[in-house]
């Protein structure tokens, strides 16, 4: 399923928020630290309007993902050309950055939404999958 700005959505499962509370517009890493610490529950077909979406795109790929897709390339299409000695050293290289490029393609799979609930609360960053379309 993808979601997309201005459709309606409901939540599909009971959600439980726990943590500290910090000001809408205050960075959670510089709040003080005898903030409140609070719970929230929501029930499940709570509706809301999804307010933006990201699909983890907007971030460009590091240097290491970068190397592991130029390596993958070279091992691709003339792997089998190299001296045997040269391909294993490519091959390890490529196996070093894996870890790398792996978490990239996670990263890209993951789809989060900014959703205002109709009961004004607002989750941003919520994975697409706790939501169903209306």
């Amino acid at each position: 399923m993808t979601l997309e700005e201005g459709r309606r959505v409901q939540l599909a499962a009971e959600l439980r928020l726990a943590g500290s509370v910090v000001r809408a517009h205050e960075d959670p890493e510089e709040a003080a630290p005898e903030g409140v610490a609070a719970s929230l529950s929501l029930a499940a077909g709570v509706e809301g309007t999804v307010e933006a979406v990201d699909d983890g795109r907007g971030e460009p790929p590091g240097r290491e993902v970068l190397e592991y897709v130029r390596l993958k390339s070279l091992l691709d299409d003339f792997g089998h050309q190299m001296p045997p000695a040269s391909r294993q050293q490519l091959a390890d290289q490529v196996g070093g950055l894996e870890p790398a490029w792996t978490a990239h393609q996670q990263r890209r799979l993951r789809v989060t939404v900014r959703v205002r609930l109709d009961n004004g609360f607002v989750l941003d960053g919520a994975h697409e999958d706790l939501f169903t379309l209306l």
